[in-house]
Parts: structure tokens; sequence; C-alpha cells
């Protein structure tokens, strides 16, 4: 019998948009040529909101690539280097993550940076037509596993994953307010009233944050997550581009602002940002996450009013980049005509938490 990796590699299939599957073949001979042998395949995943994600056969496997959105891309957004930092370090810890196989910065090959991962068993619970297919236990079982694993990833120590130098946690949530406002103006391309005098409350207001110094995810949510359900678990966390060393609290704010503020509004149905979250969706209350949380966690929760103030602004920069992205024909997936109307909701109930906190 022949060896497989003396066999004449097959010709790529059709590449999908965003990955050339030629290219990618060349860069995996060379740096790991048992992927690079037999037939290459893939399909996008998800694609246009955020980074492009794809199923990759490769070397008789099936893989995940992820890389940045095409076209419009915010600075210091979708950092793949810092995606594959962050899973790699967390591999040896009770947060579930893939397994880290390949990165490559040289954008001469995709266009952009890219990294390869294992393919986790699991499903994303990312809209009403995966979430109705669950019973109620299996709900709120799915989201206390949510916040188990959220909890779990808050008590890692960063310097004993290698991770002491992963961000700069003193003034976390004042950088956090100047950082979206920064990419808020390179995104902004239509009114949007009240989205100023936010910024500048949050800016006003920001506190130093108790519990700073943590690993934070900063997009934890639910359809951000792998999970079985027979048995209930979190199989796998994902979507690392913008995880750094801050305060956990900003982690909550944010699940509250997708869960509560969206999960609980008509304008989120059927959207992809947050469709199929929240007790509209069947889920526990926000407060009983929390609860579920504090009861597994050291941090001090305390009040969020302002985290959630700050989880809305950032959200409705997120989206407004989405819809910019959208005008220009750059997304890639349905669904994305009507991001753009969850801005006014986000920034209407950010200024009422951050009146609270």
């Amino acid at each position: 019998m022949t060896d497989p990796a003396e066999e004449t590699p097959a010709p790529a299939t059709v590449s999908p948009a965003g990955l050339d599957l030629e290219r990618l073949r060349g860069h995996l001979a060379t740096h790991r040529p048992e992927l690079a042998a037999g037939p290459l395949r893939a399909e996008l995943i998800t694609g246009g909101r955020s980074n492009l994600t794809y199923l990759v056969q490769a070397g008789g496997q099936e893989l995940v690539l992820r890389r940045p959105p095409l076209g419009h891309v915010l600075a210091t957004a979708h950092d793949m280097a810092r995606e594959f930092r962050v899973i790699s370090a967390l591999a040896p810890t009770a947060v579930p993550v893939p397994r880290a196989l390949l990165l490559c910065g040289d954008t001469d090959v995709l266009g952009a940076p890219f990294y390869l991962m294992e393919r986790v068993t699991g499903e994303v619970f990312r809209d009403r037509s995966r979430t109705n297919r669950l019973t109620g236990e299996q709900r709120r079982a799915l989201a206390m596993a949510m916040m188990d694993t959220l909890a779990a990833l808050h008590t890692v120590e960063p310097a004993a994953v290698g991770l002491a130098d992963f961000g700069r946690p003193q003034g976390y949530l004042a950088r956090q307010v100047r950082r979206w406002a920064g990419q808020l103006d390179r995104s902004r391309n239509r009114p949007l009233p009240g989205i100023d005098e936010l910024r500048d409350q949050l800016a006003a207001s920001a506190p130093e944050g108790a519990n700073t110094g943590r690993i934070v995810h900063g997009d934890y949510r639910l359809d951000n997550l792998l999970a079985t359900v027979d048995p209930v678990m979190v199989t796998a966390v994902l979507d690392w581009e913008m995880a750094t060393l801050g305060d956990p609290l900003a982690d909550l704010g944010l699940l509250l602002t997708y869960w509560t503020v969206l999960g609980g509004n008509d304008v989120a149905d059927g959207n992809p940002v947050a469709d199929g979250l929240g007790p509209r969706a069947g889920f526990p209350a926000g407060g009983e996450l929390i609860d579920r949380y504090a009861g597994r966690s050291d941090v001090d929760v305390g009040p969020l009013h302002w985290h959630v103030a700050l989880g809305c602004f950032k959200l409705a920069v997120i989206c407004e980049g989405i819809h910019y992205r959208h005008t220009l024909g750059q997304t890639l997936g349905e669904g994305f005509d009507t991001i753009g109307h969850l801005v006014a909701p986000l920034v209407a109930t950010g200024l009422t938490s951050v009146k609270d906190a």
C-alpha cells in the first residue's frame, strides 16, 4: 500500500469566499505537511459579523480555520494571534477550549492572518431554530453550565498559564470606553442619536474595578460556546479575539446586554446577534445567571449597572460596524440587513443604565 504522505495531493475543490485552498495547501505543505496530503476541502460555517469560520477537511481530519472578516476591519479587532495564544494557554485548565494547531501571520497566504484548531464536538445554539428544540430543563441546565464555565475562566490565575503580560489590568474599564469610542469613529456613517452622550457619561464615571487582573473573554455569550445537551455540558468556548486581562464584571455586563437587553426586546427577534437568547427564548432570567456565577466565583459581583451600560455601548459599536460592512457588501451570510436596527435600543438602555450606576 502506498504511504499517504507519498501520494500526489488531490487538487483543492472550489474555494469559499475568503479562503484560497491552493494557497492554504502550499502553507500547510511547508508547516504541517501531514495536513496537506489528500483532498483539501472547506466550507464557511459562520461569517460576516465577526471573524470568518470555516470547516476544513485536511489530511483526513476535520479542522476549523478562523480569519478576520473581509473588507472593513476595525483596528485591534479580529486578532488571530491573540485568539491562538489564549486558547493555547487555557488548554490545561478547567476552561474547555479547542486544541490550537497552527497560527499564520503571513497575510500573503489568505490575505489576512489565520489559525487552525481542532474541531470539537458540540452545537452552537445561535438562534430560535436551535434553542426551540430544547426542553425547559435543558435550557436551564445549559444556561447554568454557561455561567459555571465563565466562573471557571475568571478563577484562572493568568501567571500560572503564561498570560501575566496578556493585558494591562489597571485602567481597563476606562480604556474600554476609549477603545470603543475610537472604533465608533471609524464605523460611523449615519446619525446615531444619544451614542455620544452615552460615551461621555461612561468616560466620566468609569470605575477602577475591584476585581481587575482576571482573564476576561470580551464577548462571552451562549452562541460563542459549543455545547451538548445529552448530557448538558459546554465542550468549548470560542471567539477569543477580544480576550485580555481586565475586570470580569465587563464579561457579566455584556452577557446581560445580550441576555436581558436584547433577549427581552422585540427588535432582536430573528436577528443573528441575539435571537434565541434570554427569557424570551425560555431561558432563566439574567438575575438567576448572576446568582449562579456568584455562587461559583470569588469575584465581588456588586451592582452591574455601569457594566451593562458599557456592554450596551460596546455592542452598539459592534453592530454599527457590522451595519457599515453590510452597506459595503462585505458581509457573508444572512440577517445582517437588520443589525443596524439594534443600535438605537442599545443606546437607550445604556443611557438608562449609566444613570442608575
